[in-house]
């Protein structure tokens, strides 16, 4: 079994646990007014987004190899997430939240990069700035999110308007350093060599 394989299938079970133990404690603090219900809907989907394109694509292109890596770095994100909850991380240290809003969409972004090298060959340039756009986009769709689910309802309206900004630019910062990153480090692939298919 590969590693990532491996990687893949601890995040998911990973995340289903934590969520089912989130769910069980509604009434502790680092649970309280974190939209763990929607969370609990809603986060699951990045477990199965990826077995799912991989099943339509395999039927409309022909077998293709299970992308593991790109997986595992979907689901990554949300495991965080869910953890710094489940230890108390968010109301512990002021400093977690910003970690969390640069690394996940930087996990993210990195995902996208990695699926994008399984396709046509396109310039390093290009990958890293697909890789910063795709990650800057996921980071502006999740504090409409936010602000739908928490914040519509509140009057601390400066501080959650820097605060916002402060994670779109986090996230920004994430998702550029994926993408600079895979624009050095890719490994080079010729453009006549096919897409990896199962054996």
């Amino acid at each position: 079994m590969s590693r990532w394989r491996v990687v893949s299938l601890v995040l998911k079970a990973a995340l289903v646990g934590l969520l089912l133990f989130a769910l069980l404690h509604p009434d502790w603090d680092r649970f309280a007014a974190k939209a763990m219900g929607i969370r609990a809907m809603t986060y699951p989907l990045a477990a199965v987004l990826v077995p799912i394109i991989w099943f339509a694509w395999s039927r409309l292109r022909g077998p293709v190899r299970y992308p593991w890596d790109v997986d595992a770095l979907i689901v990554a994100p949300f495991v965080i997430d869910v953890a710094g909850n489940a230890v108390n991380f968010y109301d512990t240290f002021t400093w977690f939240d910003d970690f969390c809003h640069f690394t996940n969409w930087a996990l993210l972004s990195a995902a996208a990069g990695v699926a994008l090298r399984r396709g046509p060959v396109i310039p390093r340039w290009m990958l890293g700035f697909t890789c910063a756009g795709l990650g800057a986009i996921a980071a502006i769709l999740w504090e409409l999110a936010e602000y739908s689910t928490f914040i519509m309802n509140t009057n601390e309206v400066v501080d959650i308007y820097r605060d916002t900004l402060g994670d779109e630019a986090l996230g920004l910062g994430g998702a550029t350093l994926s993408g600079v990153l895979l624009a050095i480090f890719a490994p080079r692939r010729p453009a006549d060599v096919p897409v990896e298919v199962s054996p």
